[in-house]
């Protein structure tokens, strides 16, 4: 139970956090997203660097799927 109230206790300072920050931020910022749709990703960015990172993030998480071998159907 006490891994529980951590977890959900990390996820309320990171929202928090983020909230925080995307007000408090007075210039541009880039962004990037990454969408996993079974071991697909897909991925989009305002910058060609931040988007390489998001592909190479994609790239692991499609790698670590394949590993683990779990048949979804």
């Amino acid at each position: 139970m006490n891994a529980l109230k951590l977890g959900l206790l990390l996820i309320f300072f990171g929202l928090v956090t983020i909230f925080l920050g995307t007000f408090l931020s007075a210039h541009q910022t880039d962004f990037a997203g990454l969408i996993m749709i079974g071991p697909i990703p897909i991925v989009f960015g305002t910058s060609p660097l931040i988007t390489i990172a998001s592909m190479v993030i994609g790239l692991l998480l499609m790698i670590a799927f394949f590993i683990s071998g779990r048949k979804y159907v």
